[in-house]
């Protein structure tokens, strides 16, 4: 899994929102809240939101396959 390290305010929040989305799409995981964080816009925050247990644990098993990679 290949990283870049982006400065905070490279990053465009709803680009961030709408890649996360997809991705986690593609392993069907859906996370029903998340959004971009509009309270503090000069600090480009993304929402993640809440989750079901079960959604949470395949995320952090997904994580883990990954990090083996």
């Amino acid at each position: 899994m290949a990283t870049t390290h982006e400065q905070p305010n490279d990053v465009d929040p709803h680009t961030a929102v709408e890649e996360l989305r997809v991705a986690l799409a593609e392993a069907g995981i859906i996370f029903p809240s998340l959004a971009v964080d509009h309270a503090s816009p000069e600090l480009g925050l993304v929402n993640l939101g809440r989750v079901r247990a079960e959604v949470a644990l395949r995320l952090a098993r997904q994580f883990r396959r990954e990090g083996r990679e």
